[in-house]
């Protein structure tokens, strides 16, 4: 299955075996992914030029701080990988965790690890961010 012939499925056709098993490939896909990007940045970092002047250095520790947002990044994405898949096993994926409405295939093949439907995640970033003021 392709990404238009899921945009282009029919409404009652959401999340049959066809459009999981797209979605499970897919996870894996971004999880093999994530840990070759986490892989890239350890050796990276384990591994620094030579460094003949102070801008060097500068630029090196810039570089590496980078790479390390990254690998934190990346790091938090693996569970939420897995969780997903988990959702796929358990027969949840694609619906919202608070409404049970169904989390859409645009949003879902923008955001595989989606737990919520637009509408609902809208609304908990407009309560957190009156909670923070």
């Amino acid at each position: 299955m392709t990404k238009d012939e899921l945009l282009k499925a029919p409404a009652d056709e959401y999340m049959n075996e066809a459009q999981l098993a797209f979605f499970r490939q897919l996870l894996e896909d971004l999880r093999q992914e994530t840990m070759d990007n986490i892989e890239a940045a350890k050796q990276q970092l384990a591994s620094p030029p030579e460094m003949n002047d102070e801008a060097d250095r500068a630029s090196y520790e810039e570089e590496s701080r980078l790479a390390l947002r990254i690998v934190d990044r990346e790091r938090r994405l693996l569970p939420k990988i897995d969780a997903a898949m988990k959702r796929i096993a358990n027969g949840d994926y694609g619906y919202c965790l608070e409404s049970g409405e169904p989390i859409g295939i645009p949003r879902l093949l923008a955001r595989p690890t989606a737990e919520l439907c637009a509408e609902v995640k809208t609304l908990n970033e407009r309560k957190e961010l009156n909670f923070r003021h």
